[in-house]
């Protein structure tokens, strides 16, 4: 069944002739989470999408459920799949992933959008951001929330999935792996976009961010939060086609 699942996310959606395109969700997410957008897109690109392992229905490992992880996974899937110039979009932890994997692998990403991507890690915003990923609390305070977590990462245990994911964020505070050293030694065009109400990512930690970047445009998105499903999806589709053409 797990395998079935891990099947079914990854998957391409458009002509091969077409520039790839790598999509690549947020925390708690999975591959699905991306299929609105994937559908949007798919008539200007080949649209790729995977889900991170303990996503979706993948395995868990909690040993491999880390940043670094996810960005090799990032690395290991664009080999895979013999794809190169690639172009990607990240929603929140699937931004940093990316960008992540540009830095420690390059050659293969051609271009980065980030949305939501929250960048400022620290035992300071860890704290806030754990402080949701209580499994006990979440069953009593967002139950339906919960149920689609359920669907979503069947068989895993949901709350093996936010168990997991406050470990890796604990992990991130203690020892972020982008740094100021690192991001500014990147120099692939990076699209960085934020929403306006996004509290999570945050507007100024964001554009402090794409300052140490060599190539980076940054964006705040108007009466935006953080939520991928509340996107102005036809504007965020809007952002990645124009930013991948500017970059051929």
């Amino acid at each position: 069944m797990a395998e079935a699942a891990e099947g079914q996310a990854r998957a391409t959606f458009s002509p091969a002739m077409k520039q790839p395109l790598l999509l690549l969700h947020g925390a708690l997410g999975s591959a699905q989470q991306l299929q609105p957008l994937a559908n949007a897109l798919a008539a200007d690109f080949a649209v790729h999408t995977f889900s991170f392992p303990g996503h979706g229905g993948r395995p868990l490992d909690p040993e491999h459920f880390t940043m670094t992880h996810f960005a090799a996974e990032v690395s290991y899937f664009l080999a895979e799949h013999q794809l190169d110039d690639v172009h990607v979009f990240g929603y929140s932890m699937g931004g940093y992933a990316a960008v992540l994997s540009a830095a420690t692998d390059p050659g293969r990403i051609r271009s980065i959008t980030t949305y939501g991507t929250k960048f400022d890690w620290s035992p300071e915003t860890v704290a806030t951001e754990t402080g949701m990923l209580d499994p006990a609390k979440m069953q009593a305070k967002i139950p339906q929330y919960v149920e689609h977590l359920q669907r979503t990462h069947a068989p895993t245990e949901w709350h093996a999935v936010v168990e997991a994911t406050a470990a890796m964020l604990r992990e991130l505070g203690e020892a972020p792996p982008l740094n100021e050293l690192n991001l500014s030694q990147l120099t692939i065009p990076l699209q960085v976009l934020v929403g306006e109400l996004d509290t999570t990512a945050g507007v100024e930690a964001s554009r402090q961010f794409a300052a140490y970047l060599q190539n980076a445009t940054f964006e705040v998105l108007p009466n935006t939060i953080h939520a991928l499903e509340r996107a102005d999806l036809p504007g965020l589709a809007l952002r990645v086609r124009e930013f991948a053409a500017a970059t051929v």
